[in-house]
């Protein structure tokens, strides 16, 4: 257990604190709501900058770093298909929760037959998660009528297009692999 781990476990026990906050009837809810993802974002970046630099990376925080990522986000997109009640944010979440599992499935495979390095993780996959991030605190933080909630639809538009984009290149560099079987 080390620094970088630590603030991973932070990232997933958070999730039923980001929940927990988002069922409570208050005007503020959102903002603390957000406030909680912002700061697991930021241990989404922190972990992984600290376990290079202080040279502590361990199998065990580059598994459970992407898992907590994807439980975080995953969870956050469904408590704003909740409170949204449109299409604008459903088909997004749909395309962003979709890809995380292709793309795990893809990653554990390629695993599997030893060309990890194939599917590791792109500057595209570093942009598809900021733009998620960002658009997920807009979304949490502002009510749906407040003009800036729009913005983050928006975002979350672009999210879901890189989202895309980024599975669709790591499907590309998997497919000699993928069709030889």
């Amino acid at each position: 257990m080390n620094l970088p781990n630590i603030l991973t476990w932070l990232r997933v026990i958070l999730i039923p604190v980001l929940i927990v906050i988002w069922m409570i009837p208050s005007p503020e809810t959102g903002l603390i709501a957000a406030a909680v993802f912002g700061l697991a974002s930021i241990t989404d970046w922190l972990d992984g900058w600290l376990a290079r630099r202080w040279q502590m990376e361990s199998r065990f925080g580059a598994f459970l770093d992407p898992v907590a990522d994807k439980l975080m986000v995953s969870a956050a997109l469904v408590l704003l298909v909740d409170a949204f009640d449109s299409l604008w944010v459903t088909l997004p979440a749909i395309v962003i929760i979709g890809r995380e599992i292709v793309v795990s499935a893809l990653r554990e495979w390629m695993s599997e037959i030893g060309e990890r390095a194939q599917v590791a993780v792109s500057w595209l996959g570093k942009v598809k998660t900021a733009s998620q991030m960002i658009a997920i605190l807009l979304c949490l933080a502002l009510p749906v009528e407040i003009t800036m909630s729009h913005v983050g639809l928006w975002v979350l538009g672009l999210a879901a297009v890189l989202t895309l984009w980024s599975m669709w290149a790591y499907l590309r560099a998997a497919w000699p692999h993928l069709s030889a079987e």
